[in-house]
């Protein structure tokens, strides 16, 4: 299924690669003789403004994954994909109000810095290791597959030769520049990415309306594709590919009320709040409050999403179901075998570009699509040489390394890094949903990620051998749910591993009376304050506990189940709030935050008011 680009495209892409590496490159330059510091090249420099950490962000996390893979699940099950979109808008306004904060103030360049700071060395280690795996591993063969599957499928280009040209077309400036080229090329390769996208999403609608306009064609996307509009799926309602030539329950993948109040916290509050690639561009903001606005604009940015990355799937799907391929012949003059069909959902992406986009329009989509794939590549990269120089190379090999040491191991680790994804990508070719691999396997570390990082950030109790069991505890539990259960879908299954976390992070901690030392409690009307949010949590846990209990056999096939994960998750707040207002004991090295921090000001809590509502609405007509 190729259709080679026509001289137009070509230019098009061309003029495209030549701003972006011009770009980068020309940020990356420094004064001749002058070496850049570990700051410049780690963070920026600290001088991104709201909008530059704002789009930054979008640009590091829309990649391959969500116009390949998110449109191929579009294809597939429709719009309940969005639900990771919609429901990161949110734990966007959570990260920006209550995480960041916290990490901008304690100065830290990493994730596991923070976690040395807060714990010991150990735990920071293990996460290090934990993010380092998943990068090379999983994100950057990923989202270099997906994009090298697209340039096949459009251009012609073999795959393992399209997987090394993405690798080294965001290897040319990132590893020169650091952050601060991959920030500022961002800001540009946002403004391809929405553009492009939106592009393709009017083409793909009007195609669908039969020329009479987007609204027609929107029309006719709900009208003949109905059961792709349902954003709680229920067990047995819809089927899809499991990529071996069968079938399986979308519910594996999307179980009923998990997205809202389920595990799906878990992934997005890991993803956006502790994820180094994406949380990285924030650190390296100008201000707290800088930080705070980009993360708001990036959570609006994010409920456009879906338009640009789910739609076209669902209209793919349309097409290619409501006409004969020879009635497909007929509308856009090709013949048949041209046209070529959809043997993975995602191909759907690529098989829409190729014949219904036209030529000079489809190389600046095919920009919009690189612009994504190249940014989150050149994210990672750096992500993944910060956190093995900082939290690995620099406190176990070479304590006193200066920084033009710690630039150039950086960059060595970048190159090694991007070879063994070269290596790894070509694999994931089984695969009919690359996008839900993802998911799935970055869930056996974000309810370890979330309970560690969330206690350390806000409980006083947790010891660092408490956080350390459970950072060990948490892939094995993982893998053993999957293999006591291997049918229960992962979204579920992350639930129950953050719970049994959760229980190991309290008795320990709890248990470790020896390791902490008095510490003073907050004034008396703070305490009362405190607890008195304690008390809220604890009841809201305890009904959505019963309601879980009582509701779970009668509607099992909604994922009611999913209010465990919700119930435990209200339940340990209220313990948080309760012994910190309470109990006079606790870890040496805790965080006893300013709550000046985490102020906002009205622009910001009509911002995100505005998030919440129009997220609500989304879910109120189209649940079913």
């Amino acid at each position: 299924m190729t259709a080679g680009f026509s001289t137009l495209d070509y230019i098009v892409f061309v003029l495209y690669a030549i701003i972006i590496l011009s770009l980068g490159l020309w940020v990356s330059r420094t004064k001749k003789g002058v070496e850049k510091t570990s700051q410049e090249y780690f963070l920026a420099d600290k001088s991104l403004t709201w909008w530059a950490v704002g789009a930054s962000l979008i640009a590091a996390n829309i990649s391959a994954e969500h116009f390949i893979g998110t449109s191929g699940s579009g294809f597939a099950i429709g719009l309940a994909i969005s639900a990771y979109e919609w429901m990161a808008a949110v734990a966007l306004i959570i990260v920006a109000k209550f995480f960041l904060p916290v990490f901008i103030d304690k100065g830290i360049y990493t994730m596991p810095q923070f976690l040395n700071q807060r714990f010991n060395r150990g735990v920071s280690t293990a996460f290090a290791v934990f993010w380092l795996l998943v990068y090379v591993f999983v994100n950057l063969t990923s989202v270099s597959y997906l994009g090298a599957l697209a340039m096949e499928s459009i251009m012609g280009v073999p795959l393992q030769y399209g997987i090394i040209g993405l690798l080294l077309f965001s290897a040319i400036y990132s590893i020169y520049g650091g952050l601060e080229a991959v920030a500022w090329t961002d800001v540009v390769q946002v403004v391809f990415m929405v553009g492009g996208g939106l592009l393709t999403t009017y083409l793909a609608l009007d195609a669908v309306g039969a020329g009479e306009g987007i609204f027609a064609g929107l029309s006719n996307l709900y009208d003949r594709a109905r059961e792709h509009f349902t954003m709680v799926i229920p067990e047995g309602r819809i089927y899809v590919p499991d990529g071996t030539g069968g079938q399986k329950d979308a519910f594996i993948d999307l179980p009923g009320i998990a997205v809202i109040a389920g595990a799906m916290w878990a992934t997005n509050l890991g993803y956006w709040g502790f994820n180094q690639y994406i949380i990285q561009k924030g650190l390296a903001a100008k201000s707290i409050n800088e930080a705070k606005r980009g993360l708001l604009f990036a959570g609006y940015l994010k409920i456009l999403m879906p338009i640009i990355v789910v739609i076209p799937g669902i209209a793919a799907y349309v097409l290619l179901n409501a006409h004969t391929p020879e009635e497909l012949a007929v509308i856009l003059g090709k013949s048949v075998g041209e046209i070529g069909t959809i043997a993975k959902s995602d191909q759907a992406y690529p098989w829409l570009l190729k014949n219904f986009v036209p030529s000079g329009i489809r190389g600046l989509a095919f920009a919009a699509l690189a612009a994504a794939i190249v940014s989150s590549l050149a994210s990672m990269v750096n992500s993944t040489a910060t956190i093995f120089t900082m939290d690995i190379y620099n406190p176990y090999f070479k304590p006193n390394a200066t920084s033009r040491q710690l630039v150039r191991v950086g960059r060595i680790v970048a190159i090694v890094s991007l070879a063994i994804a070269a290596i790894v990508a070509p694999q994931l070719s089984s695969l009919d949903q690359v996008f839900q691999y993802i998911q799935e396997y970055t869930g056996y570390i974000y309810p370890g990620v979330v309970a560690v990082f969330g206690m350390g950030l806000f409980w006083r109790q947790i010891t660092a051998n408490a956080a350390l069991w459970t950072a060990i505890a948490t892939i094995p539990a993982g893998i053993i749910f999957k293999v006591i259960s291997p049918e229960m879908p992962f979204l579920l299954r992350m639930g129950y591993v953050f719970i049994i976390l959760c229980v190991i992070a309290s008795v320990i901690s709890f248990a470790e009376t020896g390791v902490k030392i008095k510490s003073p409690l907050p004034p008396e009307s703070r305490q009362r304050k405190i607890a008195g949010f304690s008390y809220v949590f604890f009841v809201l846990g305890i009904i959505t506990l019963l309601a879980g209990i009582v509701y779970t056999p009668e509607y099992s096939y909604y994922g009611i189940e999913a209010l465990y994960f919700l119930a435990a998750l209200f339940l340990m707040i209220g313990i948080i709030l309760y012994t910190n207002a309470k109990m006079p004991l606790s870890d040496p090295k805790a965080i006893v935050s300013d709550p000046v921090l985490f102020n906002t000001g009205t622009p910001f809590n009509i911002g995100a008011a505005g998030i919440v509502l129009i997220i609500g609405l989304i879910y109120y007509f189209l649940w079913f």
